[in-house]
């Protein structure tokens, strides 16, 4: 069993670092501050072909899989980037996964060169407020009018929204009523996202990751055209489970990814600070803690890499990529939180960065779905116990 990195996608993991080193902390700290979208450095990455890397080379993408795009991600959150980079490519890695795998040749054709490129971006429209992470209770309809869609509903935590050109929208096309079970009777389009006056969109002020815009979406009227459907009417809850399990391992990469740089960060500073004529990472309370974090990640890491190589095989990953997404979630967080503890005062404060580190890994622990419901679906897909929710 070789736990390595192959040649290539060692090269991948040094072509993202370098690409990454033209934004440092100042960049970072500054889109923190500001808000602005990274439009510079998504650019780089799409220049440099990283948004196709798991799409097929027959549409501009390179025809690799969810390791090689946890790869890019995890190195973009090392970086120091955390998930205001990451975020703002995040969707086009993994989001168009339905779309590849059950869209017609002519929706790929059309859709998927300009996500691979950078000229177009995306955005996931399925929480709800009144759903959570009940996705087959959600409400908002999409009603067949005799010439195609028309929408009607509002999405949640919709990032990108702002600017995304297309949207990965799950609408319910019968009501539930009328449907053997509430995972029936939802279908799954990628159209356009109309900003107009069928479409608002409000953004949300949030914690962290300020740079990358969340939203909530409201629909009155949109017209989606049958040719958007994805794959046939009523099957979207299935089709989209074919991009819940690759978010699960990208979001999980970035975890360690940010809790690596916090980790960094602190031993750093450990090394450097001294306090009653010492250095502070000669006290076993300043080293164990740390030690403990590295072990954490290391754990969590292999763990996501297992999920993405199951996936990338075709094999049954969810167990795996639930829990990649808890661990990672779990120790890239307590390594963000002892950075902090680790600089003291000086870690609430902004200019050595990990407290935007701690705001930011939190996104880890909350989304795409929360630790508790994680641990409800182990217990009872692999544990064998009765289901609680």
């Amino acid at each position: 069993m070789d736990f390595r990195f192959n040649e290539d996608q060692q090269a991948i993991r040094d072509a993202v670092a370098r690409i990454c080193t033209r934004y440092d902390d100042a960049y970072w700290l500054a889109r923190d501050r500001d808000g602005v979208f990274p439009e510079d450095f998504v650019s780089d990455i799409a220049q440099s072909g990283f948004l196709g890397v798991a799409m097929p080379e027959a549409y501009g993408g390179s025809g690799l899989g969810v390791t090689e795009a946890a790869i890019v991600a995890q190195t973009i959150a090392r970086s120091g980037a955390c998930l205001s980079g990451a975020s703002a490519i995040h969707m086009n890695l993994f989001g168009p996964m339905p779309l590849v795998v059950f869209g017609s040749d002519e929706q790929k054709s059309r859709n998927l060169p300009p996500l691979i490129a950078g000229r177009e971006r995306c955005c996931f429209g399925v929480t709800e407020p009144d759903a959570g992470l009940n996705t087959t209770a959600i409400s908002t309809k999409a009603e067949w009018d005799g010439k195609g869609y028309v929408v009607h509903g509002r999405k949640m935590w919709t990032s990108t929204a702002q600017t995304a050109h297309k949207i990965l929208l799950l609408a319910r096309t019968t009501p539930t009523d009328k449907c053997a079970k509430p995972a029936e009777g939802l279908s799954l389009f990628y159209t356009d996202l109309d900003r107009g006056g069928s479409t608002e969109v409000r953004e949300i002020e949030k914690m962290g990751r300020k740079a990358v815009d969340s939203n909530a979406v409201f629909f009155d009227g949109l017209r989606v055209p049958k040719e958007d459907l994805i794959g046939e009417e009523g099957k979207g809850f299935h089709y989209l489970l074919h991009g819940l399990n690759p978010e699960r391992v990208l979001i999980a990469s970035e975890a360690i990814g940010v809790g690596r740089v916090a980790l960094e960060k602190a031993t750093d500073y450990a090394r450097e600070r001294e306090v009653f004529g010492r250095p502070i990472g000669q006290n076993q309370a300043i080293q164990h803690p740390l030690a403990r974090n590295w072990a954490e990640l290391e754990a969590a890491d292999l763990m996501v890499w297992k999920a993405a190589a199951l996936y990338d095989a075709g094999l049954p990953c969810g167990a795996e990529a639930n829990a990649a997404k808890f661990l990672a979630a779990e120790a890239g967080f307590r390594a963000c939180e002892q950075a902090v503890m680790t600089h003291g005062g000086m870690g609430y404060a902004k200019e050595y960065h990990v407290e935007r580190y701690l705001r930011e890994v939190m996104i880890a622990r909350i989304a795409p779905v929360s630790r508790e419901l994680i641990l409800s679906f182990i217990a009872e897909k692999v544990l064998g116990l009765a289901k609680s929710y």
